[in-house]
């Protein structure tokens, strides 16, 4: 195994990727009290949901409304999806600074995503990108089921790679590989993102965002560290899933990922210890326990003793 080396960023999808799929909707003062959890516990980005049609995922009907209540720290990036041009209207209208514009690699998953094929969706939205580029906004453009597809399984390498060189070409800062279906495997992983690294250059910065829905997320986030990735999306407490995909399951839990970098000596500003009490707390609300590790194992003995003598 390489060394790794490095800081870690973690963007955590709670808000938006982990409530989606939730049928308890949370009023804009508890998003916001998730949120105040999430800036206290180092989070750096935090994405806060996602400017969609309020039919189709109604969870994120107040995305707007969220942003205008948010009180911005200056260490913290406040991010949001968006998926065609009356989204990233309504972004703009309430002064988004950056955001995540994505399409599918799966034929049949951007059909049910966003009722168009995978060449369409694109075309459509590169203008959408270039359009947000210049009106001063960061842009992460992310490639949905880049990893395999919950309905089709396989997706081509090579598919995945002329989106991303197309992104590219355009100037974003960052492009997100999503294994949103979450059926990737460490191999693949490296592949992919070694492959892609080297493609399109060091000046844009690579990032994934992984589900656990076979247990290989964490696996699957050292492998992109092998392959030079520094950025990664997680989900406090490992909620999440898409309403649009069969059997994914949540994202990798930002607690763990954050756990398991400290293990490694990679840093991340975050302390994942103080992601127990909002865990415990979502817990409550959805009336069920999160699939997050961390935030139910208890401290290990020495941090036990430290905190008994302080």
């Amino acid at each position: 195994m390489m060394k790794l080396s490095g800081d870690i960023l973690i963007e955590d999808e709670f808000l938006r990727d982990g409530l989606q799929n939730e049928k308890r909707l949370l009023s804009l003062d508890e998003k916001l009290h998730f949120l105040g959890h999430l800036e206290a516990a180092g989070v750096r980005r935090i994405q806060v949901g996602s400017f969609v049609h309020p039919k189709w995922v109604p969870q994120m009907a107040d995305t707007d409304a969220l942003f205008d209540r948010i009180e911005p720290k200056e260490s913290v990036v406040y991010t949001a999806l968006v998926l065609n041009g009356s989204g990233l209207d309504r972004a703009l209208a309430v002064g988004v600074k950056h955001l995540s514009i994505s399409v599918s690699a799966s034929e049949t998953h951007s059909q049910k995503n966003t009722n168009r094929s995978v060449e369409d969706g694109i075309t459509r939205i590169l203008p959408v990108i270039e359009k947000a580029l210049s009106e001063g906004v960061a842009v992460r453009a992310g490639i949905q089921s880049a990893l395999g597809c919950g309905f089709e399984g396989h997706i081509d390498p090579d598919q995945v790679s002329r989106i991303a060189q197309r992104f590219a070409a355009l100037g974003v800062q960052e492009i997100n590989i999503a294994d949103t279906a979450g059926l990737a495997n460490p191999q693949q992983v490296f592949n992919l993102c070694q492959r892609l690294r080297g493609e399109i250059g060091d000046e844009t910065a690579l990032s994934l965002h992984l589900h656990d829905t076979r247990g290989l997320g964490l696996a699957n986030m050292v492998a992109g560290l092998q392959a030079g990735v520094r950025i990664f999306d997680a989900a406090m407490g490992g909620l999440g899933g898409c309403p649009f995909v069969p059997m994914a399951t949540g994202n990798v839990a930002t607690e763990d990922v954050a756990y398991a970098c400290e293990e490694m000596g990679l840093k991340t500003g975050i302390n994942w210890q103080a992601l127990r009490g909002p865990v415990a707390e979502a817990e409550a609300l959805f009336e069920r326990a999160l699939p997050g590790r961390m935030s139910h194992m208890p401290p290990p003995p020495w941090l036990q003793s430290s905190e008994d003598q302080s």
